[in-house]
Formats: structure tokens, C-alpha cells, sequence
């Protein structure tokens, strides 16, 4: 992810059709390739295609807890 141009979450999401908050938890949780610097997140338009292209990634709830 260094050498590639970083996106905001809220550019993100625009790709993705999905929120910055969602973004922000699927970055938290690990199932989308991001980096905080500072308090913002930023992810790669390359990263967030990867994550849609994944289907086991998508099909997972990222708020289901686990027991």
C-alpha cells in the first residue's frame, strides 16, 4: 500500500457504495486492507476493489459477535 495513492474512507465509500463508517469498521476489524495516520483512515481504490472481489470476506457480518 505504500506505493499506491491513498484514498480517504469517504472517497472509498463512493467506490465501494457502502458508508465511511462502514469502511471504518470493516479497516478496525481487518477485512479491509487501510492505514490510520493520525485520526483519519485511508485505504487504496485497489484495496477496496479487493474487498468487493473477495466473496468470503463480504459474506461475513462484521458486527456479528463472536461467542
Amino acid at each position: 500500500m505504500d506505493q499506491e495513492e491513498l484514498i480517504s474512507l469517504s472517497e472509498a465509500a463512493g467506490i465501494a457504495k457502502l458508508t465511511p463508517q462502514h469502511l471504518g469498521h470493516l479497516a478496525r476489524k481487518g477485512h479491509l486492507r487501510a492505514r490510520k495516520i493520525g485520526r483519519n483512515w485511508v485505504t487504496t481504490k485497489a484495496a477496496v476493489l479487493e474487498y468487493l472481489r473477495d466473496e468470503e470476506k463480504r459474506s461475513r457480518n462484521p458486527y456479528k459477535q463472536k461467542r
